[in-house]
């Protein structure tokens, strides 16, 4: 079988034959027919990711048959008994055990979740990792309502644009934003009220003079412009931050933070119920992952490349099949 591995820092990633895996008791074996890329694949192909483990084919986000049917797997390995925060064995898919950029895939039977009929599989592909982060984020930490009003960073990314569909889905108003003015556009199609260029000097204070302030917040940035949304941020608002690519935050008011009564919530990844839970969001809504590109495995290099300009608006696919 064909799987992309990681073979060090120095040789970086490699297209190579494979044995097909062998089937233990309580597992199946997946033939995988799409995969997703992350951010986190970049990073372990770059050599930025902790517990790097030469040999192991990358990949945490995939769908693919088995028994006779299709399937999503469940990324997570490990999650812990506390539906609260992960255990100290937790980890996920792609490194360090092998994961989803290959042609056959043994996975535990209890790791698959049926794809929801109304998406395609490279749609089913895009949803695992981004899907469950947005979810936990915008349900589970910061408690969404209806008609609240969301503000989204970084629109373009997968956990973004999930977190954009499901807040919508759910009837929230929303705002995002973006380097790119012509993303920001692409958010309005899918139903976003607007957005704003962070580039811009003065971005944050035309929000706060339009809208008046946000009641959920989605940062996966973090960085110098954590500060803006402390002051974006509503009394009783809620900020998730599921991510740090900015950098340290800095220069943050405390006052701002204890006088508005804020929340600040750590998330990232979510539990195994969290996941369910999700699938059977996207299928009670009819919600369709967006693509921004697909690319044989043999191409695996320019869906990378891809990826590590920051490009794309929406996932990126490999097809495996």
């Amino acid at each position: 079988m064909d799987g992309l591995v990681y073979r060090g820092v120095k040789a970086s990633l490699e297209l190579a034959k494979l044995d097909r895996p062998k089937i233990r008791d309580g597992e199946v074996l997946m033939t995988m027919q799409a995969a997703a890329l992350n951010h986190r694949d970049v990073w372990i192909a770059k050599g930025l990711y902790p517990n790097l483990r030469e040999g192991i084919v990358l990949g945490s986000d995939g769908v693919g048959t088995a028994d006779g049917g299709v399937y999503i797997i469940n990324p997570n390995q490990e999650w812990g008994l506390q539906e609260a925060y992960s255990g100290p064995g937790y980890t996920i898919l792609g490194m360090p055990n092998h994961g989803t950029f290959a042609t056959y895939l043994a996975v535990p039977r209890h790791r698959i979740v049926e794809k929801p009929s109304h998406i395609s599989t490279e749609e089913a592909a895009a949803l695992p990792l981004a899907g469950l982060t947005a979810y936990r984020a915008l349900f589970k930490k910061c408690q969404l309502s209806a008609n609240e009003k969301v503000l989204i960073t970084g629109i373009g990314g997968g956990v973004a644009l999930f977190a954009c569909q499901f807040a919508l889905a759910k009837g929230a108003q929303v705002w995002v934003t973006s380097g790119s003015a012509q993303k920001i556009d692409q958010a309005k199609l899918l139903g976003a009220s607007g957005g704003a260029i962070y580039k811009e000097t003065d971005w944050d204070r035309d929000l706060k003079k339009n809208i008046g302030g946000f009641d959920v917040i989605i940062d996966g940035a973090a960085g110098p412009g954590f500060a803006k949304l402390i002051s974006l941020a509503r009394p009783g608002a809620r900020i998730a931050l599921y991510g740090g690519t900015a950098g340290e935050i800095k220069q943050v008011s405390p006052q701002k933070i204890f006088w508005k009564q804020l929340q600040i919530l750590g998330s990232t990844m979510g539990s195994d119920k969290d996941f369910s839970e999700m699938v059977a969001f996207v299928s009670e809504y009819k919600i369709r992952p967006v693509i921004d590109a697909t690319f044989t495995l043999s191409s695996w290099q320019s869906a990378f490349e891809r990826m590590d300009r920051s490009e794309q608006f929406g996932k990126i696919v490999l097809t495996l099949d």
